[in-house]
């Protein structure tokens, strides 16, 4: 399964990919938007957007391209460890 992450602390980058290994899952994790993100995202199995730490234009480009391809969206407004654990858990429960 395959989690794309847009948004968070850079420094935190490679620890959010620690915590989606743990939950079985391989990510992809954008902290700020490096050329277009439309390419980039492909067809991942949850999308998970750290609010806080991403501008609007950025929030309504990704979710417009995962209504596109019918990809789950989570929206978590603290970038923490915990708040992506949760989201993680919530969603393999809902699979």
């Amino acid at each position: 399964m395959s989690v794309v992450i847009v948004g968070g602390n850079e420094c935190m980058a490679g620890k959010y990919e620690s915590i989606c290994r743990e939950h079985g899952y391989k990510a992809k994790v954008f902290t700020k938007e490096h050329g277009s993100l439309k390419k980039k995202l492909g067809t991942p199995d949850l999308l998970i957007l750290f609010i806080s730490t991403v501008s609007h234009k950025m929030v309504l480009s990704v979710t417009q391209e995962a209504k596109k391809n019918s990809v789950p969206v989570a929206r978590i407004h603290t970038s923490s460890a915990t708040a992506l654990r949760t989201a993680l858990a919530e969603h393999a429960r809902a699979v």
